[in-house]
Order: C-alpha cells, then structure tokens, then sequence
C-alpha cells in the first residue's frame, strides 16, 4: 500500500509530526503546496496534517476540493494545536472542517505555539487573540498559559502521540 503524508506547518509542529509519521511508515512525504490531485492519484492512503487556525485546519481544502476524486482512498487527516487534547474540541474541530458522512479518519496532536515563527499576519491575528485574552476578567489555566507562551515558545509535540494513527494506518494493509 502505497501512502503519502502531506503537511501545511506555519511555525514547525506539524511538519514534525509529518516527518515522524512518514518515517514510520516508510511513507513519501510532501509538503502540501508540492502536490496536486494528479499526484495524490498515485497513493492508496493519504495522511493530511495542518495546523489549527479559529477552528479551521490549514491547506485542508486540498483535500476537501479533491474528496470525490479520491473516493476509494484511505484519507486520514491530522491537526495540531496549542491546546491539550479534549474530546469535546477535537469533536466540534471535525465538525466544523468535515460532513458527517464523509470518511475521513481523524486526528488531534497537541503541538505548541512559538509566536517568533509566525508570518506577519499571522502575528497580528494572534496579537488580537492575546488581546482579547488580557482583557478577560477569569481566566482559565489554558488561556494563561497561552498567554505565557507568547514570550516563553512552548513545544509539547511527542512522537507517541502519532501511535493510534500509526496502528490505524497499518491495520489498513
């Protein structure tokens, strides 16, 4: 079975996760803005990381645009993010990118945030963000700690935290 794994990274977390699980899996990896459909035609599975931005995960519409296309495919998709994994945000983060009925297999890793690594746009987006947090009277433990991690980057990416994935993927063949 011939399997690709494809990244969007914006500040490195993704692209690490992409890289460990392409060596698992002896799989070719590509970064997304390298591949198109035609290319993607040539995988039985395809694993699609990005990171998450308000919800949304990014450079997955490479995928979305493509799904009839790749019907008959094994798509997994993996996002990474600040926030520790909870059931209800990895739901509702599935919900807002993917319709029920689509099969798509789907993951949450906990990567980190380094304000450095973001592109300008970015770092005025998240500028707003911290904003919006300093101005809340009761914070939670997750929004102070995202405020810390402005001056201090955080990393809280693990390889075993690509180990479901990994036996899903090979239980596939």
């Amino acid at each position: 079975m011939k399997t690709v794994v494809v990244y969007k990274s914006m500040s490195g977390f993704t692209k690490k996760y992409a890289e460990w699980i392409a060596q698992e899996l002896s799989a070719d990896l590509s970064e997304a803005k390298k591949i198109d459909n035609d290319k993607l035609q040539k995988y039985d599975t395809i694993i699609y990381g990005g990171s998450l931005h308000a919800g949304g995960i990014s450079g997955v519409n490479l995928i979305k645009k493509n799904l009839k296309r790749l019907k008959g495919k094994n798509i997994i998709i993996f996002t990474t993010g600040a926030s520790p994994s909870k059931e209800s945000t990895v739901s509702e983060i599935r919900e807002r990118n993917f319709s029920v009925d689509e099969q798509i297999r789907f993951y949450y890793f906990r990567g980190g945030f380094d304000f450095n690594k973001l592109d300008l746009m970015n770092k005025v987006l998240m500028t707003l963000f911290k904003w919006v947090i300093q101005l809340k009277r009761d914070k939670t433990a997750d929004e102070k700690g995202m405020l810390a991690s402005y001056s201090k980057p955080v990393d809280f990416t693990r390889k075993e935290n690509i180990r479901e994935l990994l036996e899903y993927v090979r239980s596939l063949k």
